[in-house]
C-alpha cells in the first residue's frame, strides 16, 4: 500500500486528484493537508470524508512541525498547494511568495529528511510567459510575468535543485489551464457559468482575445499519474490538450449552452501584465503513452452540467468577501 501526501487537496485540482486516486487504486492511502484558505473547500471531498483510506489535516505547508510528521508516514508527495489566482497576486504578492516558494522549500526539506519515493511538483504553463506564435518546450527559458507565475517558477526550479543537489526523486509537471468540477468561481469558466446562470454580467478583460489551452481536470489527473509511474526523475513534463481558445470563444460557448444572450457580455479594463497567449508542446508526455481522453466540447458540457446540478456547492462561495474582490477587480466600461 502506497501512502500519498496531497498538499492543497481541498482545492480544485487537488480534490479532483484525490477522487481519481481513490477510484483507481483500491489499496491507496491518502493524507490531505490544506490550510483552507478562501479557495479550499471540504465540500469538494464530502463524499469521501468517511473513507478509511482518506485522512484530512488542516495545516499550513509553511509549518514544518505540521509537515514533517505527515511526510514521515508517506511514500509520495504531490504538491498542489499554492496561491494561484493571478489577479490576487497583483494585489498581495507576499502571500504567493510565502506559500508557493517557502512552502515548497519546507516540503522539499522534509521529503529529503525522510527519503520519500517520489516528489511531484505541480507547476504551470504560466512560468514560460506569453508567446504569439510558438509552443513552449520543457527546455525553453522561464519568463514569468506576474507575481503568481514568478512564485511558481521559483518553486519549480527549487524542486529541480533538490534533485540535482540532494538526489531527491523529483518530477515536475507544467499544465495548461484546467477546468471542471469543484473549481472556485473566481476563475474564468466557473465564473462565467455561474454568472450566466444568475443572469449577471460576464466580465471580459480587454478585447477578449487572450488565448489559453484548456484541459479537463480529470485528464490532468491522469497525466500526473502517468508521470508518476513512467516519468524520468528530474525531468519536466508539459501537459496540454491542443484546445486553444480565446476568452471570447469560451464566453460564446457558455452562453449558447445555457441559452443566454450576448447582452450578458461586459468588457472590462484589461488586467495588469495580462499574457496574450499560452501554448505548450507536450510531445514529451505523449511518449509516455498519455493523451487527453475527452474532447473540449464534451468536457465543457460535463462542466457546465455539473455547475447547473450543484448550486449548493458554489452559491455559498459567492459571499460578501467574494463580491468585494469581484467589484474591485472588474470595472465595467461605460
Amino acid at each position: 500500500m502506497k501512502c500519498f501526501l496531497i498538499t492543497g487537496g481541498a482545492g480544485f485540482i487537488g480534490s479532483n486528484f484525490i477522487h481519481y486516486l481513490l477510484k483507481k487504486y483500491p489499496d491507496v492511502e491518502i493524507i490531505n493537508i490544506d490550510k483552507l484558505t478562501y479557495a479550499g473547500n471540504l465540500d469538494s471531498l464530502k463524499d469521501i470524508e468517511n473513507n478509511p483510506a482518506y485522512r484530512f489535516v488542516k495545516g499550513d505547508i509553511c509549518d514544518k512541525t505540521t509537515v514533517e510528521p505527515l511526510i514521515k508516514k508517506c511514500d509520495i508527495v504531490v504538491n498542489f498547494a499554492a496561491e494561484s489566482h493571478v489577479d490576487r497576486s497583483i494585489g498581495r504578492p507576499d502571500d504567493f511568495i510565502q506559500t508557493d516558494v517557502f512552502g515548497t522549500f519546507v516540503l522539499l526539506e522534509a521529503a529529503r529528511k525522510y527519503g520519500v519515493e517520489r516528489f511531484i511538483q505541480i507547476s504551470t504553463d504560466e512560468v514560460y510567459g506569453s508567446t504569439l506564435a510558438e509552443s513552449f518546450k520543457e527546455t525553453d527559458p522561464l519568463m514569468p510575468s506576474s507575481p503568481y507565475s514568478a512564485s511558481k517558477a521559483g518553486a519549480d526550479r527549487l524542486a529541480y535543485s533538490y534533485f540535482v543537489t540532494y538526489q531527491l526523486p523529483v518530477l515536475i509537471t507544467r499544465c495548461s489551464n484546467n477546468f471542471g468540477p469543484y473549481q472556485y468561481p473566481e476563475k474564468l469558466i466557473p465564473l462565467f457559468i455561474t454568472n450566466a446562470m444568475e443572469d449577471k454580467k460576464l466580465p471580459i478583460y480587454g478585447d477578449g482575445k487572450n488565448v489559453r489551452d484548456w484541459i479537463f481536470v480529470e485528464d490532468h489527473c491522469r497525466a500526473i499519474d502517468v508521470v508518476l509511474q513512467k516519468g524520468e526523475l528530474g525531468e519536466v513534463y508539459n501537459i496540454g490538450a491542443e484546445n486553444e481558445k480565446s476568452n471570447l470563444e469560451i464566453t460564446d460557448y457558455i452562453l449558447k449552452k445555457l441559452k443566454k444572450t450576448k447582452d450578458l457580455m461586459a468588457f472590462v479594463d484589461d488586467r495588469l501584465g495580462h499574457d496574450r497567449r499560452y501554448s505548450l508542446n507536450w510531445d514529451k508526455i505523449k511518449k509516455l503513452g498519455w493523451m487527453p481522453s475527452v474532447s473540449f466540447e464534451e468536457a465543457m458540457d460535463k462542466t457546465i452540467d455539473w455547475y447547473v446540478q450543484n448550486r449548493w456547492w458554489w452559491e455559498k462561495l459567492k459571499n460578501e468577501d467574494y463580491l468585494k474582490f469581484y467589484k474591485t477587480h472588474y470595472k465595467l466600461r461605460d
